[in-house]
């Protein structure tokens, strides 16, 4: 009796001893496919992660500084340059132009150091009214040329709108245009040499 019992179901046995690895199967197929998902959603944060990273020290220890011209009286105006970064600057030289002119009409020579975060200050005195004349009412730009990390930089021109009547100063206000960054002169090659032959005669007549 027993013998006839396990040999009706022993065929039955046997065929769900082979289907058991199927669902073993499935599950662990599943697993994995959950587990590769996982693993590219964890690579794809981790470069998101790292591409912040990059951009964040980037930005902190490119040089970048920007420019303000500060109107104090008629007769008085100061320009204000703050490193914006956490990287040192030499300044070089600041420039000044009139927005229809070419070229620039001032070109101060420097040789000021400027540690990350602070602000270097200085009275342009009869500088401005020699960019503008007497009599002009318009945008003038200024741009600094600076050395970091060996190389020569230079601000982008940062614009103002300026009135001057009878050489006396009655208007002077920044113009909100986006400024790109401080870019080496390597990319602009003769003014590039222009401004380093300023900078190495200045050097020089001080030696």
């Amino acid at each position: 009796m027993n013998m006839q019992w396990f040999n009706q179901h022993g065929i039955q046995f046997t065929l769900i001893a082979a289907y058991i690895p199927l669902p073993a199967t499935v599950t662990t197929t599943i697993l994995s496919i959950v587990l590769a998902r996982a693993t590219l959603r964890y690579a794809e944060t981790t470069d998101k992660s790292l591409a912040l990273a990059r951009e964040e020290f980037e930005r902190q220890w490119s040089p970048e500084l920007h420019i303000k011209l500060e109107m104090q009286s008629s007769r008085k105006t100061t320009i204000v340059v703050t490193n914006l970064a956490r990287i040192s600057v030499l300044l070089q030289m600041v420039q000044l132009r009139r927005l229809d002119m070419g070229v620039p009409s001032l070109r101060s020579l420097l040789n000021e150091p400027l540690v990350g975060g602070t602000t270097w200050t200085d009275q342009l005195g009869q500088n401005l009214f020699a960019c503008t004349g007497d009599d002009y009412q318009g945008q003038i730009a200024a741009a600094v040329a600076f050395y970091a990390s060996g190389r020569l930089y230079r601000t982008d021109w940062f614009r103002f709108q300026v009135e001057v009547r009878h050489g006396e100063l009655l208007r002077l206000e920044p113009v909100n245009i986006a400024a790109r960054r401080a870019h080496a002169l390597d990319d602009e090659e003769e003014t590039g040499q222009e401004l380093v032959k300023d900078v190495v005669q200045v050097m020089a007549a001080k030696a």
